[in-house]
């Protein structure tokens, strides 16, 4: 496959489904009286978040004076970051967040402010995930770049078999290293996973490297200059470990989970299916009852509202969801959802086992049915193994 920013996928079918899907959310969301971006409630739950932050912040830093009062708080200061990136800094960056684009853009640059990168976020996330979710070999979500398999498609390996104990420590050091490694790789190298991406240019450099001096300047030297450097690193790693866990598992409970479909492009840059039907069956929704987590994750408990409607606030979500379920059933879409957090983690467990097994061989399939061993594999009828 071609290394290169405009690799495509053509989605094929009829879209009668998503043009129908959308004139009843509108059409919903403006017999309600709702906004679709921004409004009041997700002011206000910015600055809920916002103040949250500084104010954890400052305890941990500047008053806290004993490990019990600042393990808590390194704790809760994850929890305050994973509420910035997945409110504020995701709706922003889908251009959700307001009808202004410099307010969008103002409010994406809070992910540079917590240690990530808005440039490089919006590659790796609104294009190259959005785009071609599940798609191994085009969706970088799902590329653990070997230490772990994801899809029945990627490379089997034989420490695979013990993911699903392993990956949650991956997970856990997913956000350090976005910190202090990756975000400064893609800069010199332009290279994420199989795409091309480019580098800052002008102005996003200033970005950049101005949240960079941020971060770095509130993770470490301020603490330095009151803390000794070991308990300053020890903060560093459990506020890290809380922000990677929360984020991994969020996005992997929506897509890597038995529910979710991983199909492939039947044939160079083409897929079977209209693209708004391959949203739906690719994702999963979870927990959607839980106004607790649905608060904290910024609505992506509704995964399959947010990939139809990206741009649309996530304070929506929860209203618009029987809509999109509705009309998923009267079109033959499967609309899929674990009714729990607790089911939704089981069900990733689940899939981590399942992908950790070795895949049956063709001859070895064929001794278990009596049948004459083949040469190559039969054509794939599904994307998905049989379990």
């Amino acid at each position: 496959m071609s290394g290169s920013v405009n690799r495509r996928l053509r989605f094929t079918g009829d879209n009668s489904f998503q043009l129908e899907v959308r004139r009843r959310v509108i059409a919903h969301l403006r017999a309600t009286g709702r906004p679709e971006r921004g409004g009041s409630e997700m002011y206000a739950k910015t600055g809920i978040i916002l103040a949250s932050f500084a104010a954890v912040y400052v305890l941990l830093v500047f008053f806290a004076t004993a490990w019990w009062q600042a393990l808590p708080l390194a704790i809760a200061l994850g929890l305050c970051i994973v509420a910035v990136g997945f409110n504020i800094m995701h709706d922003a960056n889908h251009g959700a967040y307001s009808d202004r684009r410099w307010l969008n853009r103002v409010m994406a640059m809070t992910l540079d402010l917590v240690g990530g990168s808005s440039h490089f976020w919006r590659w790796k996330h609104n294009v190259f995930h959005h785009t071609f979710v599940n798609v191994a070999g085009y969706d970088t979500d799902i590329n653990l770049v070997g230490l772990g398999r994801l899809t029945p498609h990627h490379r089997h390996l034989w420490f695979h078999r013990w993911q699903h104990i392993y990956v949650w420590l991956l997970y856990g050091a997913m956000a350090m290293k976005w910190h202090l490694y990756d975000d400064f790789r893609l800069a010199l190298t332009g290279r994420m996973a199989q795409h091309c991406v480019p580098r800052p240019r002008g102005s996003e450099w200033i970005v950049f490297l101005g949240g960079k001096l941020v971060f770095l300047s509130l993770a470490f030297a301020i603490p330095l200059a009151l803390h000794p450097a070991w308990a300053v690193a020890g903060i560093y790693v459990v506020t890290g470990v809380v922000l990677g866990s929360v984020l991994a598992v969020v996005f992997q409970l929506a897509h890597c989970v038995e529910q979710a479909d991983f199909p492939m492009e039947v044939e160079s840059g083409r897929m079977r299916m209209p693209w708004a039907v391959h949203q739906v069956e690719t994702s999963v929704d979870f927990a959607r009852a839980n106004r607790a987590a649905g608060w904290l994750l910024g609505g992506l408990n509704f995964q399959i509202e947010h990939h139809l409607f990206s741009r649309i606030c996530h304070v929506n979500y929860s209203m618009i969801a029987p809509v999109v379920e509705q009309t998923c059933r009267e079109f033959g879409v499967a609309y899929k959802h674990n009714e729990t957090l607790l089911g939704a983690v089981r069900s990733h467990c689940n899939w981590l086992r399942a992908m950790g097994r070795a895949p049956i061989r063709p001859s070895a399939l064929s001794l278990q049915l009596d049948l004459p061993p083949q040469s190559e594999p039969p054509a794939a009828t599904n994307s998905k193994p049989r379990r």
